[in-house]
């Protein structure tokens, strides 16, 4: 949520800024101190900032803890294969953080980055323009209730020995340990339950499908509340249209 206010916020004081057209006439930068001082993540200014050795990708400490739990990460921002091991405290940028001060977005005082996110959490215009913020309305209105059961899309099943609850590490794992010769043409599991995927498509070569299609978890990095909600928007107006 505050992401999506931040970014309303960013275009709107550009377009009051920005000056009239005319001859010599700049415009307004987009980007200011606090913007590059976020995390690419969260979009908010680095909390507990922590960076990765092998690319120099700086995140929130807990922003990156979700792929520090896979079994291979890949940085999530250029997706390079990196050593958990190998992620240390940036003290550099933590030193950036509490030299540098930005205006807030709600009350334009000028705050020191590093106390950036506990101004913002307490500024009383902040909430004001918060609750003043566009609502979501879908494209296409429906009555139709939104479905409230969610796939698991945590565990799998293997498509071959029907081994069950294999998050999708194991199933990759599970598959090149047991059926690396197997020559049956199987329905990916991990595609299936996704909201795209085709149960009843078939992978003519199901390991090299998923060494190549799934290098890392679909939930590592999708909302799936966002993701529901956008598929199943899309699906209505594709039906509407249909009809």
């Amino acid at each position: 949520m505050m992401a999506m206010f931040r970014s309303f916020v960013s275009s709107t004081q550009l377009r009051q800024q920005q000056p009239s057209s005319g001859p010599g006439s700049l415009a307004a930068p987009a980007e200011g101190i606090e913007s590059q001082f976020s995390c690419p993540i969260c979009l908010e200014v680095y909390h507990k900032p922590v960076s990765i050795a092998s690319c120099a990708h700086t995140f929130c400490g807990e922003c990156l803890q979700p792929c520090l739990q896979v079994t291979s990460p890949l940085c999530p921002l250029c997706r390079v294969p990196f050593d958990p091991k190998k992620v240390e405290r940036s003290s550099s940028v933590e030193k950036q953080l509490a030299s540098y001060k930005a205006p807030c977005r709600g009350c334009s005082k000028k705050v020191t980055l590093v106390k950036m996110r506990s101004h913002i959490a307490s500024c009383s215009k902040v909430h004001e323009q918060i609750a003043n913020c566009p609502k979501f309305v879908p494209v296409v209105p429906t009555s139709q209730p939104i479905p409230s059961n969610i796939p698991n899309r945590s565990t799998f099943v293997c498509p071959f020995c029907g081994a069950r609850n294999l998050d999708q590490q194991e199933l990759v794992n599970h598959c090149m340990d047991n059926h690396r010769n197997d020559p049956n043409k199987v329905v990916c599991p991990v595609c299936s339950a996704m909201p795209w995927g085709d149960p009843s498509y078939k992978s003519s070569n199901f390991l090299q499908h998923l060494l190549h299609r799934h290098k890392f978890s679909y939930d590592t990095f999708v909302d799936y509340s966002i993701d529901e909600e956008a598929a199943l928007q899309a699906a209505l107006a594709l039906s509407l249209a249909e009809n």
